[in-house]
C-alpha cells in the first residue's frame, strides 16, 4: 500500500470492472450509496472470499489459457458436448439452444479471412458487424486526421494498457493464485509536484489514517490532523490510526467511486479513487512483482517551473536575459522574484506572456 503512483492517475493493485452481484442482504455486497456514484462501505477481503464461494466449478477461476478441450462444439460420438450442458444451466436454456450459442460464438467463427491472407487488412465481405463498423472507422480516420495529438493519446493509452497483458513471472513463486482480487485505482495529481525528500505518507480510507513507518525516519504525518480534528470537538468523530505495513487491501473497508485520500512529503496530497474490483483473469499481468501496475496516464504532461521545479508554469518568456532557453516557463513567484525587484520594477529586457498549462483540462 505504501508505493506512490503520482506518475498516472490509474492503476491496479492486486487485492478491479464491478460485476453486478444478486443481493442476498450481505453487508459485503457492494451496493450503491449513492446512485452511480460510489457504494456503501463493504469489506474487501470477506467480498472476495463471497464472489469465490458463489463460482460453480475450479474452471471459474483457472488462470490457465484456454486448451482444445474448452473450445465450444460437439464431441464426436454425436452426444451432448458437456460444454453445453454447462451454458444450459448458467443461461437456464435447453440444450439445443446452448449448442446453438456454443457454435455460433466460437472462436471459429470470429475468422474473417482465409488461410494466407494478411491479418491486418479487413475483408470487404466481412460478416462480423463489429469489423465492419471498425473498417468505416479506420477508412474515416485515415481521411481525416494526420499524425496529431489525437492520434498521439490513442496509442498512448493502448501501449500502457497492453504492454504486460498475460504476462507470466519467471519465478513460479510470483505467480497470482486463483482467485485473488485485482483493485483499479485513480490517482489524481496534486497541485504542486514535489521531490522525494522524506519517506513519511499516509492512506486515510474510512477514518483511519494508515501512515507508513517503515523507517525510523517516518513521522505519524497524520497527528496534527488528529489533534485539530479533537481540540474543539469539531464533528469529525474520533479517527482511528495504524501502521499502513501491517494491512493489505484485503483487510480494508472501502468505497467503490469515493474520494479517499494519500499524502507524502508533508503537505503533498493526492485524491485516490478505487473505481473497481474484480477476480484476476488469464489475461491481467500475473507477475505480482509488477504491482501496482500502471495502466494508463494522462498524455499531457504538466510542464512545471524551470526554476523550482515544483510549480505549474504561469508564465511564459522570450528573448529573456535571464533565462537559458527560449521560450522559458515559470511559476508565478519565481517569475516575479526573477525578473522584478523589491519594488515591483522590471528588471533585465524578456517579453512575458500568461500561459495556461493545458493539463490543467485533463
Amino acid at each position: 500500500m505504501a508505493e506512490d503512483s503520482r506518475g498516472g492517475p490509474a492503476c491496479s493493485w492486486v487485492g478491479s470492472s464491478l460485476n453486478p452481484v444478486p443481493d442476498s442482504g450481505d453487508s459485503n455486497l457492494p451496493e450503491y450509496e449513492v446512485p452511480e456514484v460510489n457504494t456503501r462501505a463493504f469489506h474487501v477481503g470477506a467480498f472476495g472470499d463471497l464472489w469465490r464461494g458463489r463460482l460453480r466449478g475450479a474452471g471459474d477461476l483457472s488462470l490457465k489459457e484456454p486448451g482444445a478441450a474448452e473450445l465450444p462444439g460437439r464431441s464426436g460420438n454425436g452426444d451432448s458436448d458437456p460444454g453445453d450442458a454447462a451454458m444450459a444451466r448458467d443461461l437456464d436454456c435447453s440444450l439445443e439452444k446452448a449448442a446453438e450459442l456454443r457454435a455460433v460464438c466460437s472462436l471459429d467463427m470470429l475468422k474473417c479471412f482465409a488461410e494466407g491472407d494478411d491479418p491486418e487488412v479487413i475483408p470487404e465481405d466481412t460478416d462480423l458487424v463489429t469489423l465492419r463498423n471498425r473498417k468505416r472507422f479506420l477508412e474515416h480516420r485515415e481521411e481525416t486526421v494526420t499524425i496529431d495529438r489525437a492520434c498521439r493519446q490513442e496509442t498512448f493509452a493502448y501501449e500502457m494498457e497492453s504492454h504486460a497483458v498475460g504476462k507470466k513471472p519467471a519465478n513460479q513463486e510470483n505467480m497470482i493464485q486463483e482467485g485473488e482480487l485485482i483493485l483499479s485505482v485513480n490517482v489524481l495529481y496534486p497541485v504542486i509536484f514535489h521531490k522525494d525528500l522524506y519517506k513519511s505518507a499516509f492512506f486515510y480510507f474510512e477514518g483511519t489514517f494508515y501512515n507508513d513507518r517503515r523507517y525510523p525516519e517516518c513521522r505519524d504525518l497524520s497527528r496534527t490532523i488528529i489533534e485539530w480534528s479533537e481540540s474543539h470537538d469539531r464533528g469529525y468523530g474520533k479517527f482511528q490510526t495504524a501502521r499502513m505495513e501491517d494491512f493489505t487491501f484485503n483487510d480494508l473497508y472501502i468505497k467503490l467511486g469515493f474520494p479517499y485520500l494519500y499524502c507524502h512529503q508533508g503537505d503533498c496530497e493526492h485524491v485516490v479513487v478505487i473505481t473497481d474490483i474484480r477476480l484476476v483473469h488469464h489475461d491481467d499481468c500475473l507477475d505480482r512483482t509488477l504491482y501496482p501496475l500502471l495502466i494508463k496516464k494522462h498524455w499531457l504532461w504538466t510542464r512545471k517551473c524551470f526554476v523550482c521545479k515544483m510549480y505549474t508554469a504561469r508564465w511564459v518568456t522570450n528573448n529573456d536575459s535571464f533565462a537559458p532557453q527560449d521560450p522559458c516557463f515559470f511559476c508565478d513567484v519565481c517569475f516575479r522574484m526573477l525578473h522584478y525587484d523589491s519594488e515591483g520594477n522590471k528588471l533585465g529586457e524578456f517579453l512575458a506572456y500568461p500561459y495556461v498549462d493545458p493539463g490543467t483540462f485533463n
